[in-house]
């Protein structure tokens, strides 16, 4: 999988991301010079975990036969120290459906799982930029 990013206009921090067959954009707030006319790359980081818990919940659901009718998540995120090497997320889910508590339970255990969760926080994750031939 290969993600592409362009500017779109010359002169502004606004970009064009692709992935497969989507578009996307990004942006930063007016204090560091943007818009604030699409998500910035943190929004994008922090999104990937709202949607792989909800993904990962509504999977498990359905493999497991429970009342799952549909998922919400919010990811508060406390960047304060995140020059000192912390970043803080905070997830909170609603599972709603006709649930038991013990299915609720299954649940909460299966997200706190999910891919993106672990990416974060167990893998080393190498970087190594080049130049791109145009």
């Amino acid at each position: 999988m290969t993600i592409h990013s362009q500017t779109e206009k010359p002169g502004v921090f606004r970009q064009v991301l692709s992935t497969g067959s989507h578009t996307l954009h990004a942006d930063v707030a007016p204090a560091l010079g943007g818009q604030d006319s699409a998500p910035g790359p943190h929004d994008y980081f922090d999104a990937a975990l709202a949607a792989c818990k909800a993904l990962t919940a509504t999977w498990y659901a359905k493999r497991h036969g429970l009342a799952l009718e549909r998922v919400e998540t919010q990811v508060e995120r406390d960047d304060s120290r995140e020059r000192q090497g912390t970043y803080g997320l905070k997830v909170k889910l609603v599972f709603h459906g006709a649930l038991s508590p013990e299915d609720k339970q299954r649940l909460y255990n299966a997200v706190a799982q999910c891919p993106v969760h672990k990416l974060m926080t167990t893998a080393t994750v190498e970087i190594t930029t080049e130049p791109l031939e145009a």
